[in-house]
């Protein structure tokens, strides 16, 4: 493949997030590309930060800012943050990301002032490429939706490309005037060769863990592992502790957040349920393979993906996963490698680990085709497609 000329590609986003970060690195190593990530929310840098979803300062243990070159523009907002439009404003973005030249812009996320005010700026001046993973899987009928698509649809002309990260994202896309040739599939990625190996040296230490919590060697476990919160209803574990009616199927929650206290009081003395607190990254991969089976049983609103369903695929384990979750048509293939079930369907789910329990070969031969489906969705896979698109296509 011959390219034109070595292209300057400036990336938008609010702060460093730990699915994001090694991508970045990636990327900017290839000889085809100059990278620079401009991050908008400039407080972002202070280190550990409260996350309401877990109720706890958050510092991540692996590295966020290596390997490429970044740069934290000032943010003005009275009230920084994320959680809001006026959270992120930026009074010199447009002004320090036209002086550093780029042939192309990637902006994560419109919902925040600087970013839309950043993509009307360089519509027409610049390529500008859009990430943001919505789904239609929430929407009701009524004037509020059909207003919110009037707006949208005004939002995503100043768009070049959206980069959509599985089915459901597409279909959001398409229905708020994003024509077909604008679509370049993009999968949601995290960094699979660290979840996938070394697998013996992770299985050692998942079996140590396991008897850290009292789960035997020969319970089937069924694993929750995220933020404690209504829109992944973790209670639906509790209530399948309790219909489920074999000693040998426990049932582990890995978290914390603003429903652990009922949690616990609900599961009670339930010994078929154990609790573990907020694990960071460097120790996931070792919890993931603590369960034998994963499930986010999330009913929305907002589960617009579910990238703790990529790192449990990569840790060869099979999925259970809710249609309430936006990758759940791209990651599951029914029955190969998991199940996609109906929130609340307790017999569907029960049926199924059941049958794992039962059939501890076919528990395995599962998470080893979750392993090779989650292939496809790697970071190498989305550099090569979007190197492609920014040197041979724009």
């Amino acid at each position: 493949m011959k390219y034109n000329k070595v292209k300057r590609l400036a990336i938008i986003t609010s702060h460093p997030i730990q699915y994001n970060a090694p991508w970045f690195s990636q990327l900017a190593g290839d000889e085809t590309i100059v990278l620079k990530v401009f991050y908008t929310w400039e407080q972002s840098q202070e280190g550990a930060k409260h996350d309401p979803g877990f109720g706890k300062k958050i510092e991540w243990d692996i590295p966020l800012l290596e390997g490429y070159d970044y740069v934290f523009v000032k943010n003005t907002s009275p009230d920084p943050g994320t959680h809001h439009f006026k959270g992120i404003i930026n009074p010199t973005l447009n002004e320090e990301v036209s002086a550093w030249k780029p042939d192309v812009l990637l902006v994560f996320g419109w919902s925040f002032s600087s970013h839309l005010s950043c993509m009307r700026f360089f519509h027409g001046r610049l390529p500008v490429l859009f990430r943001g993973d919505s789904t239609l899987l929430d929407e009701s009928p009524g004037i509020k939706t059909w207003l919110r698509r009037i707006f949208l649809r005004w939002v995503y002309r100043f768009i070049d490309y959206a980069l959509y990260v599985g089915e459901n994202n597409k279909k959001y896309f398409l229905a708020h005037g994003v024509r077909e040739e604008q679509l370049i599939h993009l999968p949601h990625a995290i960094d699979n060769q660290r979840f996938a190996q070394p697998q013996e040296s992770y299985e050692e230490k998942a079996a140590d863990w396991r008897k850290t919590n009292g789960l035997l060697a020969t319970d089937l476990v069924v694993l929750f592992a995220g933020k404690l919160e209504s829109k992944k209803d973790p209670f639906f574990l509790l209530e399948l502790a309790e219909a489920v009616k074999r000693e040998d199927v426990k049932f582990l929650l890995v978290g914390n957040g603003q429903l652990e206290t009922s949690l616990k009081e609900r599961a009670g003395t339930n010994r078929s349920v154990a609790f573990a607190g907020f694990q960071n990254q460097q120790m996931m991969p070792v919890i993931y393979r603590t369960g034998d089976v994963f499930i986010l049983p999330s009913r929305g609103p907002g589960e617009t993906w579910g990238l703790a369903v990529n790192e449990a695929m990569a840790c060869s384990r099979p999925v259970m996963v809710s249609e309430k979750t936006g990758g759940a048509p791209d990651l599951v293939r029914e029955g190969e490698n998991g199940i996609v079930f109906k929130n609340g369907d307790l017999s569907r789910c029960i049926q199924f680990i059941n049958r794992l329990a039962d059939d501890r070969n076919l528990q395995r031969q599962m998470g080893q085709q979750s392993g090779r489906i989650i292939e496809e969705f790697s970071f190498k896979t989305n550099s090569k497609i979007l190197i492609e698109l920014v040197t041979n296509r724009i």
